[in-house]
């Protein structure tokens, strides 16, 4: 299973990518030089957006897509699935 992840870096900017392990991946942003070479420099990142996908070319797709929204979209993207799941 693949996901699309966003994470909040120290500096308060956000950073997407994909993984099929997310807590490992997380792990790597925070504490290993195998970390994206742009948290590296703002560590530590917070997880606030995942979602999963039944194989690696949708969930490259959502990066893609997200990636081009404005930082105010990303931010009402994570707020939305904040309060859907506040719901259950």
């Amino acid at each position: 299973m693949w996901q699309t992840y966003i994470v909040k870096c120290s500096d308060n900017t956000l950073y997407s990518g994909i993984t099929t392990d997310l807590k490992r991946r997380i792990g790597e942003h925070n504490n290993s030089p195998l970390g994206a070479k742009y948290t590296r420099g703002r560590r530590p990142v917070k997880l606030v957006f995942s979602k999963r996908f039944k194989n690696k070319s949708l969930a490259a797709k959502e990066e893609a897509r997200i990636k081009k929204l404005s930082r105010q979209e990303k931010l009402k993207l994570v707020k939305k699935i904040k309060a859907d799941a506040k719901k259950f």
